[in-house]
Parts: structure tokens; sequence; C-alpha cells
């Protein structure tokens, strides 16, 4: 009988650290705030592309949509990340038309470099007809 209540105990003891060993860890999240709605921006397509500096050409490593918080948190886990020169591809037409709006831009580039194995956090505020980028935290 002690046996059979050991069980479950046993069971979630292995399924917490299953679970916590499984966590992996990122290096760059993204996040699209429209300034205009004051409302995160879901739905916008995130390409991530890495410079090859030996050719100059960009190949492509990700492609992901910002969640209803308007964020995409899993870009580059950080076991496997390159350091190096990036570009986020922001493609904010069809966001635009989804709300009947006349936008200036079909997409916006962002390029930026990793020059540490720590978190970076690169974030667009958006309107219609105007953007603005930072490295945030």
């Amino acid at each position: 009988m002690k046996n059979l209540l050991i069980l479950p105990f046993l069971f979630l003891l292995f399924a917490t650290s299953a679970c916590a060993q499984e966590t992996t860890e990122y290096l760059l999240s993204s996040h699209v705030l429209d300034i205009t709605e004051g409302l995160p921006a879901s739905g916008v397509p995130i390409k991530l592309e890495k410079l090859d500096e030996t050719t100059n050409e960009w190949t492509l490593v990700a492609e992901k949509s910002t969640n209803e918080s308007g964020r995409v948190n899993d870009f580059l886990p950080k076991e496997t990340a390159e350091l190096g020169t990036y570009r986020f591809t922001f493609m904010v037409e069809d966001y635009f038309e989804r709300k009947q709006t006349e936008t200036f831009y079909p997409f916006i580039e962002v390029v930026f470099r990793l020059d540490e194995s720590k978190h970076y956090h690169v974030p667009i505020t958006l309107s219609a007809f105007g953007y603005s980028t930072y490295r945030g935290s």
C-alpha cells in the first residue's frame, strides 16, 4: 500500500524536473506596439535573417508572428545563436489592411548587431505613416 502512495509523488517529481530541463533561453525578442491605437499589434509576421559577412548575403533564420500582446519572445535559442548582424522585417501591410487603414510602409526593416551572448529586445512603435525602434531590455 505504501508503494501506491509514493507513485503519484514520483510522477509529479519526474514531470516537474522534465519540464524544467526543457526550458529554453532565447537571445532575441521583439514587440510591435500600434501607437495610433495605443495597443499591441497582433498577427504581424516578422522575418529574422542573418548577414553572412563573407558573401554579404542574408540567410533566413526564422519567421514568426506577433502574439495577442504584440510580442515574439522566442527568436534565437541561446545555445545555438550566433553573434553577428541580423535583420528583422516586420510585414505590416496586412496588419493595416485588416484595420482598413492605408499605410505608407508595406514592410519595415531593422538591421542590428548582436555582439554579446545576452538577451536583446528589438521592438518597434508603429503608426500608418511612421515608426520608431530602439534597443530594449
